[in-house]
């Protein structure tokens, strides 16, 4: 229980000592390992060179004929019998010595020689090893100075790495599509702040002005004041609902904090249960097609989506026009689809509906900012659902909305089980097979 604060102690202190640039790091790793190998070939040198085999001692008297003689330690003389002389078997005994001696000296030679070789090649290693990481790092170098380079107002830079298809041209070439990815956002945002900062200027000069009539005009009556704050009321109404769809965008850009078991139908009844007197007032039709749609997800978001397409629908239509209003499951999605009657949109405006604050108009008529559809796309992208849109022929738009499907049979822990399906994306259709009911608003 002890060692364990020991070894965190030394851990830190390792990484204190440990040198903080990745040069220095890499040629010492360099290093390290030459000399770990040339120690290992410096061993397996000396072992082959200890394990030669035995030496031989020639001796030759001029007479008899020579045999081949082993001693006790392995080591062979090639002359007489030495039993046959007693000096000639002592002289060739010190010869052998001699040539062991003589061995051994040259063994320790190698060895200190080898060593010797192996220090000065470690010192020069060591100098490759700084220039060939200098040379492997120049290219990071080059993109660190690159990024630090970039800043908001020169998002269009690109690192633009030319060379071999390797791991830094990976590396480049990723950054280069993040520094797209966030140029594409910055933009998306300073248009996102000028549109709102325009929404919320022109409200805020017309209450100026209300106000100011009432100050200066000396012949004002209480009828007057009355129409003026009735009209600054309804202004102030209109911001709050501004305000409040631009807080709902921005949540639900940030993605879902929880999911929970949902069924669309039920959430479509809700909704045009509390539409239908604002439909009769407009002089409209509601015509609702339910079926069973489960899904999971958020509960407040996805009724907010509804009620955007079922508003919108209601608020872009004609007198005595029609909104229909579908739920049903379809190849593992619970779908939902709003579509109206109402003046003709063009094909090709479809995609642009679903930004924020754009309208077919140019004003915000009904108290709509075009924020509707955006926010349909931010709380469908948050569900990674998938929005298919289409102008309609006659007029009016269809927009369906496809939810993963929630199965019946729960996965493990009592988790609903989700059926797969592609990622969340936006698409404009003018092809009517693609879709048989679809709504939406701007």
């Amino acid at each position: 229980m002890r060692l364990s604060p020991l070894i965190t102690t030394i851990s830190a202190c390792a990484r204190r000592l440990m040198p903080r640039r990745v040069r220095l790091r890499l040629t010492l790793l360099y290093g390290a390992l030459f000399v770990v190998s040339g120690g290992v070939l410096l061993a397996i040198t000396y072992l082959l060179v200890t394990g030669s085999p035995a030496s031989l001692v020639l001796v030759d008297s001029g007479a008899g004929n020579p045999v081949v003689t082993p001693d006790s330690q392995g080591n062979l003389y090639l002359g007489p019998d030495p039993s046959g002389s007693a000096q000639l078997a002592d002289f060739t005994q010190e010869l052998r010595q001699q040539a062991l001696r003589q061995h051994e000296a040259e063994v320790h030679h190698l060895l200190v020689q080898s060593g010797i070789a192996l220090g000065i090649m470690a010192v020069i290693s060591m100098v490759l090893g700084w220039l060939v990481a200098g040379r492997v790092l120049h290219p990071l170098r080059s993109m660190t100075d690159s990024i630090r380079r970039i800043s908001a107002s020169n998002m269009h830079e690109r690192l633009a790495v030319a060379g071999p298809d390797d791991e830094l041209k990976g590396l480049a070439d990723t950054v280069d599509g993040l520094l797209g990815r966030l140029e594409s956002a910055l933009d998306s945002h300073k248009r996102f702040v000028a549109n709102a900062a325009h929404e919320l200027r022109t409200p805020l000069t017309l209450e100026h002005a209300l106000l100011e009539e009432a100050l200066i005009d000396r012949h004002a009556t209480r009828e007057s004041f009355r129409s003026n704050f009735e009209r600054l009321l309804e202004i102030s109404k209109q911001q709050a609902r501004l305000l409040e769809s631009l807080l709902t965008l921005s949540s639900s850009e940030r993605g879902l904090d929880h999911h929970e078991p949902l069924e669309l139908s039920v959430v479509v009844e809700q909704i045009v249960r509390t539409s239908r007197p604002e439909a009769t007032r407009r002089g409209l039709r509601l015509k609702t097609t339910i079926a069973p749609a489960p899904t999971s997800g958020d509960s407040a978001l996805v009724q907010r989506l509804v009620a955007n397409l079922v508003d919108n629908a209601m608020g872009y239509n004609i007198p005595e026009g029609q909104v229909e209003i579908t739920t049903r499951t379809d190849a593992g999605r619970a779908v939902v689809s709003v579509s109206n009657t109402g003046p003709t949109v063009p094909p090709a405006h479809v995609e642009r509906l679903f930004e924020p604050f754009q309208r077919l108009g140019r004003t915000a008529s009904g108290g709509h900012h075009g924020l509707g559809l955006s926010i349909v796309r931010a709380i469908a992208g948050a569900h990674n659902a998938v929005i298919v849109a289409r102008a309609r022929p006659d007029g009016g738009l269809a927009v369906e909305v496809a939810f993963l499907a929630r199965t019946e049979r729960p996965g493990r822990h009592g988790i609903p089980l989700l059926a797969p399906a592609p990622a969340a994306t936006h698409r404009s259709r003018t092809d009517t097979a693609q879709l048989d009911t679809a709504a939406g608003g701007r």
